[in-house]
């Protein structure tokens, strides 16, 4: 087994050596401490570090505090022997031995198509910041999203605007001159045709995606030969699509025309057939087992009050089992606004997930925005310790079991409510005024913590998953004497 040796801080090492007494085991490595002369191990550098630390010969590798930042070519040097930086938090140590990163993760064979709606009233230049956004959140290809009614003369100078930049582009719209322009400036893709416009996918050369034809439209029966576009609530009523064997003699004559086609049996909103319209998913993967298949999820992302990560978890679950390799989502509305990195990180978790017939658990941390993963808690025995140990006049903010604790090496305070632990410590003239605003600031985010059940580190930002915000921290912002 692999000897390690841990580096710490005084404050922490018993936490630390109850956790690799618990971890060490089931790892399977061998361990030795290091206590260097220091509080804090967030505050070692390695060249401190190299200057203080002494590495038994049978040592194999050291394991440094996750703060310590820098180049770690001193302590290799004056160790001798591999140096690595553990987690920033020790009770993450289970998680860093227990949970290697899977060599293959990260691969996917789900395309994402972003929808830029209503380009036409949009400039140019707007048309190439949401394509950049898009692109940049992990887009496969833009899509430009017309209006129904006017023709669009800029369309094709977006195409090639976009395509100059290096993007795959698609082409949203039913009408054939707007379409015409687009495929011959270089859009790759044509969303959408069924039978009111079939004959034009002859004369374009591009992959087409087929639909049914819609049968009615109670609320817009001129405008019935066109999809649902997400986003659009005011325009979701009852309808009634055309059966599947529609699908099947577009898919016959595209096939002997030679045009590349996926077919969309359409997503509904919940309230209007959204169960039917996974049916007819499933019905089409039955009848076509070979055709390639595109799911709109932004009907039921827009079109739904909840956050939009996990419905596009889940339906990416649905698209990976059923084998539907491509995807159109938007980002609209406010709740969904980062629905295209969501889908990006979705598909790389389901693919490993479906390909290794694994729980996609504990896999994809970034994709867990609201919660946190798991609860780490000192509890009250490690807390009592630390109080012990302190003596220096610097407050320490936890957050966990539903209170607020502050210490320091005066006091021990607990609570719920910031205000009255303020009030306290004011009253004890343990707080200066210069360092209201930083208390003030870090128990707004410990009750934010407690509120939605996530782990709170003093001087860390609350994590957001891939929507986190590093914060610059506040050394070199305020007086020393604030922690």
């Amino acid at each position: 087994m692999t000897r390690y040796l841990f580096v710490t801080g005084k404050l922490a090492e018993p936490a630390l050596r109850r956790t690799l007494a618990e971890v060490a085991p089931h790892a399977g490595f061998e361990y030795e401490v290091a206590v260097l002369n220091i509080s804090v191990a967030a505050l070692m550098t390695p060249s401190w570090i190299a200057r203080h630390l002494r590495v038994p010969e049978h040592v194999e590798r050291v394991m440094l505090p996750g703060f310590c930042a820098g180049d770690l070519t001193p302590v290799q040097e004056a160790a001798g022997t591999p140096v690595e930086i553990g987690p920033k938090d020790l009770r993450d140590l289970p998680d860093h031995f227990g949970r290697p990163a899977p060599s293959e993760y990260g691969k996917y064979d789900i395309e994402v198509i972003a929808e830029i709606n209503h380009c036409p009233q949009l400039s140019l230049a707007e048309i190439i910041r949401q394509a950049r956004h898009y692109r940049d959140s992990g887009a496969d290809v833009i899509d430009l999203g017309c209006d129904p009614g006017v023709t669009w003369s800029g369309v094709a100078n977006a195409v090639r605007a976009l395509r100059a930049e290096g993007m795959r582009v698609s082409i949203d719209s039913f009408d054939a001159v707007e379409v015409d322009a687009a495929v011959r400036a270089g859009a790759e893709l044509v969303l959408s045709v069924n039978r009111s416009n079939l004959e034009h996918a002859r004369d374009w050369g591009r992959e087409v995606v087929v639909i049914p034809s819609e049968l009615s439209r109670a609320t817009d029966p001129d405008r019935a030969s066109e999809p649902v576009r997400a986003g659009e609530p005011d325009r979701v009523s009852d309808r009634v699509w055309a059966p599947l064997d529609e699908l099947e003699d577009a898919i016959e004559k595209l096939t002997a025309w030679g045009v590349k086609h996926r077919i969309d049996p359409v997503i509904e909103p919940i309230g209007f057939g959204f169960a039917a319209s996974l049916g007819r998913y499933l019905e089409a993967r039955r009848r076509f087992p070979s055709t390639e298949i595109m799911m709109g999820i932004g009907n039921l992302t827009e079109l739904t009050d909840a956050d939009s990560a996990g419905i596009n978890v889940l339906l990416a679950g649905f698209c990976q089992e059923l084998g539907i390799r491509s995807v159109l989502t938007t980002e609209v509305i406010n709740w969904a606004r980062s629905s295209v990195r969501e889908l990006d990180l979705a598909r790389r978790l389901l693919y490993h997930a479906v390909k290794n017939h694994l729980l996609p658990k504990h896999i994809e941390p970034r994709l867990l925005l609201l919660r946190d993963e798991k609860l780490r808690e000192h509890g009250d025995q490690a807390l009592a310790e630390l109080a012990q140990q302190i003596i220096d006049k610097n407050i320490r903010v936890f957050a966990e079991r539903g209170l607020l604790h502050v210490i320091s090496g005066k006091m021990r305070l607990q609570g719920s409510d910031p205000f009255e632990l303020f009030a306290q410590m004011t009253q004890r003239d343990e707080i200066e005024s210069s360092h209201a605003f930083y208390l003030g600031y870090e128990m707004a985010k410990a009750v934010t913590a407690l509120t939605l059940g996530k782990n709170y580190v003093q001087d860390q930002a609350l994590d957001w998953g891939f929507l986190t915000v590093p914060e610059a921290g506040h050394r070199g912002r305020i007086p020393p004497e604030c922690p």
